[in-house]
């Protein structure tokens, strides 16, 4: 399974809110550090506030940050919200689906074990199992772009 370019993006953006915890974290701050356009972030950020997953405070000092704990947000409710088609082959959408086996063929439920294996691995792990410790994951933006960013929140965060 490939996640899209989208799921990327917003779990990178979890994974920058999760090592602020519970500072909140700009916009601009998370497309530095990760060379991401700010519309891109802006719209992720939208949708992960729509989903619960995030809170985000108006104005000029506002911000984001996540609406729980680290270790209370698992990847695969992440998964669910960014991604909007677990379809791995033509037979799982049957109005689509050119396939004359569909009536006796096993591919369709040994895809979709796949797909939930896949799930259910994510759900073992939590934001904070990516990103502790977190002045080590911080660190990691000084040797690349937002490097100064970066190294000021990892002094913040390790302070």
């Amino acid at each position: 399974m490939r996640l899209t370019t989208y799921s990327d993006y917003a779990l990178r953006t979890l994974m920058f809110a999760a090592a602020r915890h519970p500072e909140l974290t700009s916009i601009a701050e998370v497309a530095g550090s990760y060379g991401i356009p700010q519309g891109h972030v802006r719209k992720i950020v939208h949708e992960l506030a729509r989903a619960g997953l995030l809170t985000s405070l108006r104005g000029r000092s506002g911000g984001f940050r996540l609406a729980a704990a680290p270790a209370m947000i698992r990847l695969d409710e992440v998964i669910r919200h960014t991604e909007t088609d677990f379809a791995l082959a033509e037979c799982f959408a049957p109005r689509n689906g050119h396939c004359r086996l569909q009536a006796g063929c096993r591919l369709q439920r040994a895809l979709a074990d796949a797909a939930d294996a896949f799930l259910g691995s994510l759900a073992t792990w939590t934001l904070a199992d990516l990103v502790e410790p977190r002045g080590a994951f911080l660190a990691a933006f000084a040797s690349g772009e937002g490097a100064v960013a970066a190294q000021g929140l990892a002094n913040r965060s390790t302070a």
